[in-house]
């Protein structure tokens, strides 16, 4: 590994850092006061929600509507908080809606919104829930996570994390079925 490489890793993930919450929780105040009207549910997701895991510091944040069709009118309230609205990433991430605040390459805030009811709602918080309560399974994700800004810089493909994810959310659900016996 070159040390252009592993210097350009080190600018992309930050080290976990204590005020992410703080972050997350003031966006949501300001979110709520959007388009709380909508939002049934809203979740800090992704690295920055995993204490002591590195990451992008971009603070992800999960909200649940009963139908995906109030996102129309979240549109323009959330663009005035500084939101784009970027409805292509639909073929991304089928039944979600995405937006982003910041500028681009250094977004500050990923907001996604889908259906509180549905699989994707429960895949998010199943895969944040596990990675915050299996530390050996979180740092393996921070070292996928490395391997694949290192081959692939910046923006590595969603396949380089897939199976992986898939994996947890799979051991996420097994022991949400076992505990509920």
């Amino acid at each position: 590994m070159s040390n252009l490489r592993k210097e350009s890793v080190r600018n992309i993930l930050a080290e976990y850092n204590s005020h992410w919450p703080i972050a997350y929780a003031q966006e949501k105040d300001r979110i709520l006061a959007a388009v709380g009207d909508k939002v049934v549910a809203i979740e800090h997701i992704g690295s920055t929600s995993v204490p002591k895991l590195r990451s992008k510091p971009i603070i992800d944040i999960l909200v649940g509507v009963r139908r995906l069709a109030d996102v129309k009118s979240c549109i323009e309230p959330l663009q005035r908080l500084g939101y784009e609205y970027r409805p292509e990433n639909r073929k991304l991430i089928p039944n979600t809606e995405y937006f982003r605040k910041g500028p681009s390459g250094a977004n500050s805030h990923h907001l996604r919104i889908v259906q509180v009811e549905s699989d994707l709602w429960r895949q998010y918080v199943l895969f944040r829930d596990y990675l915050r309560s299996h530390a050996a399974d979180a740092q393996l994700y921070q070292r996928l996570k490395i391997e694949a800004y290192e081959k692939h810089g910046r923006y590595p493909p969603l396949e380089a994390k897939k199976n992986f994810i898939k994996t947890i959310i799979a051991r996420a659900r097994s022991e949400v079925n076992s505990s509920a016996h």
